[in-house]
């Protein structure tokens, strides 16, 4: 712990003068190289693998490793999924971009559009922004999931809506579990431990810490229960598999 401490003042010497500019630099090549891809008609693929890049380089100037565990429960390629995980802190982003490895859209809060370079990046590469003070979006964020599906991605998620303020998990939100149940494909739960000792919620400079992946096996509502209660109970199911792994969620 004294040795930590003690490493403290040189790594934020470090990022701020080196790591930081170059994260900013490298979203901001990213987001261009996007929104430029967008514009040409590039295929998903592309933008899939220049925010792969952009993931792991910006995982590698902050200093945080990341280890994928359960590697042999990622779908394959042309069997799209639902990805839900917990949310621990913005680097999950980086993690599950850079390292899951299939290709996928994210759902977005559709407040994200406003951001300056990476919203009208998100937009170019067709990813699903959800307004959730509007009832009705959910109609046409299950359109989107459609055609998202259709081509062969699959749709990446974070039930708990926000980042976590603790550490430990918040109460899964039903609406990924809905858009699995109308188009009828998988749930593949992910733990994400780690991130938030990197950044956590209301921080501004990250502290240089592993982050690991933890693939659980895929499951179907159906296996679980008969609708309408699948969604409730996936959702619980979900959630247990995901802490199950995670330090912070063990009882005492």
């Amino acid at each position: 712990m004294q040795v930590r401490t003690l490493l403290r003042p040189l790594y934020l010497l470090y990022f701020v003068c080196i790591g930081g500019p170059l994260l900013v630099l490298a979203t901001i090549l990213c987001c261009l190289v996007v929104i430029l891809s967008g514009l040409l008609g590039a295929p998903a693929s592309f933008i899939s693998w220049a925010t792969s890049i952009w993931s792991r380089v910006c995982l590698a100037v902050s200093l945080c490793p990341v280890e994928l565990r359960g590697r042999e429960n990622l779908p394959s390629p042309d069997a799209p999924c639902v990805v839900v995980a917990n949310h621990q802190g913005a680097y999950d982003i980086f993690a599950l971009n850079g390292h899951i490895g299939i290709p996928f859209k994210w759902v977005l809060k559709a407040e994200l559009r406003k951001m300056p370079f990476v919203g009208k990046a998100c937009a170019a590469a067709h990813y699903i922004f959800v307004d959730e003070t509007k009832p009705s979006s959910i109609v046409h964020t299950l359109e989107d999931a459609k055609r998202v599906l259709a081509t062969g991605n699959s749709i990446f998620i974070f039930p708990e809506g926000s980042r976590t303020e603790t550490g430990r998990m918040t109460r899964f939100k039903k609406g990924g579990f809905v858009i699995a149940s109308e188009l009828d494909v998988p749930i593949l739960p992910v733990s994400i431990d780690g991130a938030y000792d990197v950044l956590p919620r209301g921080h501004y400079l990250p502290s240089p810490h592993k982050i690991i992946l933890t693939i659980h096996p895929a499951f179907r509502m159906s296996e679980l229960a008969e609708p309408p209660a699948h969604i409730a109970a996936s959702a619980r199911h979900a959630q247990q598999t995901i802490a199950s792994v995670l330090p912070r969620e063990r009882k005492d």
